[in-house]
C-alpha cells in the first residue's frame, strides 16, 4: 500500500508532455512553452526489446498501461512513442489524478490521436475544460460511450450539443455539478443518444420537470437515473421515467423535496425491476410509499429513507411481509437506512428482524436519531445473522447492556454507536462546581465510535477515517 501511494504522489503534469504536442525535439508546445526533447536516441534498432518483439505485441503490452505509464514509455524512443501514442492503446481515459492542471490542449490532443478508438473519458474535477474543447472532442471522438464531466464547472448546453450530434453511442454520462447544464442539454440528448443507460444531474439545479420529460422521450434505456439536490423536479418528472424507462434498476431522488407518494407509487407500479432506490431527505413520503414498495418493487435490495420522519411501524410491517419473496430471488445484499425516521418503534423493529429479508439479506442497518427504539429492538435483530454493520447514533434508548448482547451474538457486527456524557451531579452547599463538571455539562460535540466488546469489558475506539 505505501509503495502505491508514493506512485501516486509521484504522478506530476511532466507525464502528460507527450499529450501536449511537444515537438520530437524540444521546443515549443502548442501552449507556447519551451520543453527539452520528448527523449534522446542514438539508434532504436539496437534495442534488443524492439528487434525481438514484433509490433503487435508490443501494441498488446501497452494496451494494458494507464494514461501514466504510456506517456512516459512515449518519452523512450521515437519507436515507443509512436507504439505508446496509437489510438489502440487508449480505448480508456481517466484524467482524474491532473485534475487541477489539465487543459483543453490534452483533451483535444486527445481526441486527435485517439478518435474513434476512444471509448471511454474521464475528466472528472478538470474545471478547465471547456465547450471547445468538449466540441472538438465530439466531433472526432464517435466511438465514445462513457463520459465522466464531474465538477466541470465550465461546461454547458453547448457540450451536449455535440454530444447529441456526433455521439449516437454513449451509454453513460456524468454531469454531477454542471451547474449551467439546462434543460436544452437534455433535449439535445434526447435527439441523438438514444442509448443511454445511465445519467447523474445530481447538483444540475437548472434541471426542471421538463427536461426530464423531454430527455425521456427519446432515451427510454435508462437504468440508473441519480439527480441528488435537484430541488426543482417534481412528481411528473419521475412519472414520466417510470413510465417510458420501465427496466429501471437504481433511481437516486435524494434531496428532491418536492416529491411525494405520487412519484413512489408511480415507480412501484412501472419499474418492477429496481433494486436500489434512495429517497433521503424526501419528507413528504408516507407509509403509503413503502406500502407501494412491497407490492411493485420485490427485487429492492438497497433502501434509503434517511429523514423521511413520516414513515412509521406500519410501512415497514408492510416492506417485511413482502421480503419472503425476495428471498426467493436470492437476494445477496440489503442495506436499509432508516436514519431520522423518528416514528419508528420497537414493533416496526420486530417485524422487520422476523421477516426473511433480515434473517438472510440484512447487511447492514441505519438506525440513526431514531429516539423510540429501545433494547427490545437489539433483541428483534439477532436473527440477522448476516449483518455486519448497525448504526445507532442518538438512539437515547438503547444502552450498553444491549449491545453487549448484540455484540455476543453476532460476533462479526459493527456498531456504531454515541452516547453522551453523564450529566455531573449538583454541586453541594454554597460552593463553586468544579471546573471539570462544567465543562462536562456543556459539552456538545459528538463523539462518534466504534463499539468492540472485549472480555468482560466494553472498549470503545475510533472508527477509522472514511474515504
Amino acid at each position: 500500500m505505501e509503495r502505491e501511494a508514493c506512485v501516486l504522489v509521484s504522478f506530476t503534469y511532466n507525464d502528460l508532455f507527450p499529450l501536449l504536442d511537444i515537438p520530437l525535439k524540444g521546443g515549443r508546445a502548442s501552449n507556447g512553452v519551451e520543453r527539452a526533447p520528448l527523449f534522446c536516441t542514438s539508434s532504436d534498432t539496437d534495442a534488443l526489446v524492439n528487434s525481438k518483439l514484433p509490433k503487435e505485441l508490443l501494441l498488446r503490452i501497452f494496451s494494458f498501461l494507464d494514461v501514466v505509464s504510456l506517456c512516459r514509455c512515449a518519452q523512450v524512443s521515437r519507436y515507443w512513442n509512436i507504439l505508446a501514442l496509437d489510438g489502440s492503446n487508449w480505448q480508456h481515459v481517466d484524467l482524474f489524478n491532473f485534475q487541477r492542471d489539465v487543459e483543453g490542449t490534452v483533451v483535444e490532443n486527445i481526441s486527435r490521436r485517439c478518435g474513434g478508438f476512444l471509448k471511454s473519458l474521464s475528466i472528472r474535477g478538470c474545471q478547465s475544460i471547456t465547450d471547445s474543447a468538449m466540441r472538438n472532442f465530439a466531433s472526432q471522438c464517435h466511438n465514445i460511450e462513457r463520459l465522466n464531466l464531474e465538477d466541470c464547472k465550465k461546461i454547458t448546453d453547448v457540450t451536449c450539443q455535440s454530444l447529441g450530434r456526433h455521439s449516437p453511442k454513449l451509454v453513460h454520462l456524468d454531469l454531477v455539478s454542471c451547474s449551467f447544464v439546462t434543460n436544452l442539454s437534455l433535449k439535445h440528448l434526447s435527439e441523438g443518444c438514444h442509448f443511454l443507460e445511465h445519467i447523474n444531474l445530481s447538483w444540475c439545479s437548472n434541471i426542471t420537470d421538463e427536461g426530464v420529460v423531454t430527455l425521456v422521450k427519446g432515451c427510454r434505456k435508462f437504468r440508473t437515473f441519480i439527480c441528488k439536490g435537484c430541488v426543482q423536479l417534481t412528481d411528473e418528472a419521475f412519472q414520466h421515467l417510470a413510465q417510458q424507462c420501465p427496466h429501471l434498476h437504481v433511481l437516486n431522488l435524494q434531496g428532491c423535496s418536492s416529491v411525494t407518494d405520487e412519484c413512489v407509487v408511480a415507480v412501484s407500479e412501472h419499474c418492477p425491476d429496481l433494486y436500489s432506490l434512495c429517497v433521503s431527505n424526501c419528507s413528504h413520503l408516507t407509509d403509503a410509499s413503502l406500502v407501494a414498495l412491497a407490492q411493485g418493487c420485490r427485487k429492492l435490495r438497497t433502501l434509503e429513507v434517511s429523514r423521511c420522519s413520516q414513515l412509521t411501524d406500519n410501512g415497514f410491517q408492510a416492506l417485511a411481509k413482502s421480503c419472503h419473496n425476495l428471498e426467493r430471488m436470492d437476494l445477496e445484499e440489503c442495506v436499509l437506512s432508516l436514519s431520522h425516521c423518528e416514528l419508528i418503534t420497537d414493533e416496526g423493529i420486530r417485524h422487520l428482524g422476523g421477516s426473511a429479508c433480515a434473517a438472510e439479506s440484512l447487511n447492514v442497518l441505519e438506525l440513526d436519531n431514531c429516539p423510540l427504539i429501545t433494547d427490545a429492538s437489539l433483541e428483534h435483530l439477532m436473527r440477522a445473522e448476516n449483518m455486519r454493520r448497525i448504526a445507532l447514533y442518538d438512539c437515547q434508548l438503547i444502552t450498553r447492556t444491549g449491545i453487549r448482547r448484540l455484540k455476543n451474538h453476532l460476533h462479526d457486527i459493527r456498531v456504531h454507536a454515541y452516547f453522551a456524557p453523564v450529566t455531573p451531579p449538583p454541586s453541594v452547599g454554597n460552593g463553586r462546581p468544579r471546573v471539570a463538571h462544567i465543562l462536562m455539562h456543556k459539552l456538545t460535540v459528538w463523539y462518534l465510535f466504534n463499539i468492540q466488546l472485549m472480555p468482560e469489558t466494553l472498549k470503545l475506539e475510533a472508527p477509522l477515517k472514511r474515504h
